[in-house]
């Protein structure tokens, strides 16, 4: 049994879920139209029975090993020359789960639909896109079953199709309303006969990854969670040596996380509608793989990476840029100054270390405190309250309001040297994984959002090493406590509004509240999260002066 409950993050829809087990599926078996192979699907862990008479499956057996042991010496190197995609095994004496379809004969598609959030099919061989039919094709000009027919008796033959598979190469499997809008591929093997030719316009010698940036692609968590994190998941295994094939290109998209792409690929993206020239792997991965809500299991990675890991590649693709606008800002400085006065020698050493300070992070002034502001539904109506707060407990505060047209670089640098982040629940929570590890990190949690607060954000922040706060505000702190009676459900019970459906959770919690922090209450945790945040700067300069 799941619960589906479902909440707005920006302007995005996002279906509140509790995963169980898969039930299992119903037993079937998938004959290709052309050929009659047996297909098997690993959305289920059984083999299902071969309904062809015995006997003729007998002499199939015989004739298939009679031919194996006399070309073994042949077809061993390609035919056992098993995909290196996620076969991880045990490492340092560590299990590592692998994934089904971790083997790969050439020539062939393995699809792994045992997955409740993804689809991933793995292909290997002569691969070869063609976009006009949404189609990847691979090849095989070996027959091993037919080795006693004669060549002159195959030219004339037309390719025969071997399988054929479909797939919606996007992270949302459950939620059928929005896969149904992701554009649909056909992965297709056949075996070549050896008169035909099939030519590549570009040729690669290097893995693809195909993936959909259509969905909910535009909102930051959905970004990241349904997008670039299981692409990391999915790729990263390839040390950067693997090209990018996207269903639904969108040029905003490369320009807003080419930071972050060129970390994880050497190579530029291909646009897989917009590029109608026949393109060629030798392997493929068709669809990403995805953990939990923001989230990289190390049970199933390779050298048992985390979201640790995943942060380090962001704090490597933000901070050439970060150098460059720091580099910028002391330029302008500098300019600043030479317009007000001619400086002395002495003066001039002043106000270089002056800029100093004033552009980069000293590490003996106060906490920073971040607080990541909303305009409209969910908004703190006494932020500048908050502020003053903050201020006097001893905090250096800085108001963060990111657009939607806002550089990720510019808001990571701000939060990587930010000790402290409060926001209220939302989109652009996802922002905590900006914050460096034992930094503390404050979630509003509006009335009738805990679930999904928690879900979405406060577990995902604990497994980053944040320290992670979760506010839940009381009725008197909602505007909602200003317009529906004190024993109404949706102040005293707001899980019953929520299992109501989507429509009210949208409308009375999300759309139509804001909140005014109780400062008092707010107060203590705030004070905690000072005191915690001074006491580690302090046992960090004893540290030092020991070194």
């Amino acid at each position: 049994m799941k619960v589906i409950k479902i909440v707005t993050l920006g302007q995005k829809m996002v279906h509140y879920h509790r995963f169980h087990q898969p039930k299992k599926a119903s037993e079937f078996i998938n004959k290709d139209e052309e050929s009659q192979n047996l297909v098997m699907d690993f959305s289920t862990y059984v083999y299902y029975k071969w309904t062809r008479p015995k006997l003729l499956s007998f002499l199939f057996l015989i004739t298939f090993l009679s031919c194996c042991y006399v070309f073994a010496q042949l077809f061993i190197g390609s035919y056992y020359n098993l995909s290196l995609l996620y076969s991880y095994g045990t490492e340092d004496g560590v299990h590592v789960n692998v994934p089904l379809c971790s083997s790969v004969s050439s020539g062939t598609i393995c699809c792994d639909r045992s997955g409740y959030r993804s689809d991933v099919c793995v292909m290997k061989g002569d691969i070869r896109t063609n976009s006009s039919s949404s189609s990847i094709f691979v090849y095989n000009s070996i027959s091993i079953n037919n080795v006693s027919r004669s060549v002159e008796g195959r030219k004339g033959e037309k390719d025969e199709k071997r399988q054929h598979e479909k797939i919606r190469p996007y992270t949302r499997k459950w939620e059928a309303s929005v896969m149904d809008t992701i554009d649909e591929l056909n992965l297709i093997s056949r075996r070549v006969n050896l008169g035909r030719s099939h030519g590549c316009d570009v040729e690669h010698d290097v893995p693809a990854v195909f993936f959909s940036n259509g969905g909910y692609t535009g909102n930051i968590y959905h970004e990241f969670n349904d997008g670039i994190i299981p692409l990391y998941i999915t790729s990263q295994h390839f040390n950067k040596k693997v090209v990018f094939v996207i269903v639904e290109y969108h040029n905003w998209w490369i320009m807003k996380y080419g930071d972050i792409l060129s970390h994880l690929s050497d190579f530029p993206a291909i646009d897989f509608r917009g590029d109608n020239r026949t393109h060629c792997f030798p392997e493929a991965i068709v669809g990403l793989r995805i953990h939990d809500e923001l989230a990289v299991d190390p049970a199933l990675m390779e050298g048992h990476k985390s979201i640790v890991d995943f942060r380090n590649i962001l704090d490597k693709a933000y901070w050439p840029r970060i150098r460059g606008l720091i580099q910028d800002e002391e330029r302008e400085a500098q300019e600043n100054l030479r317009e007000q006065i001619v400086p002395s020698p002495s003066l001039q050493a002043s106000q270089q270390q002056y800029i100093k300070q004033q552009v980069h992070e000293n590490p003996l002034a106060k906490p920073t405190l971040v607080i990541l502001s909303r305009s409209g539904s969910r908004a703190i109506t006494n932020e500048n309250l908050l502020v003053k707060m903050a201020e006097e407990i001893g905090f250096q505060v800085e108001v963060l309001r990111p657009g939607r047209t806002t550089e990720l670089a510019k808001i990571y640098r701000v939060l990587n040297a930010s000790d402290v982040m409060i926001g209220v629940h939302g989109a652009a929570m996802t922002h905590f994984m900006f914050l460096k590890p034992g930094s503390v990190f404050i979630q509003v949690v509006p009335l009738g959002t805990i679930w999904a607060a928690e879900t979405y954000y406060g577990e995902p922040a604990r497994k980053l090493g944040l320290k992670y706060i979760g506010y839940e505000i009381q009725p008197r702190e909602s505007s909602l406590y200003e317009i529906y009676d004190k024993n109404d459900p949706i102040l005293t019970d707001p899980a019953s509004i929520n299992n109501k459906g989507w429509e009210y959770t949208k409308k009375i919690y999300l759309d139509s509240q804001n909140v005014a922090l109780d400062l008092r209450r707010f107060g203590k945790r705030l004070r905690r999260a000072y005191e915690y945040k001074v006491s580690e700067s302090n046992m960090n300069l004893q540290h030092s002066m020991h070194l």
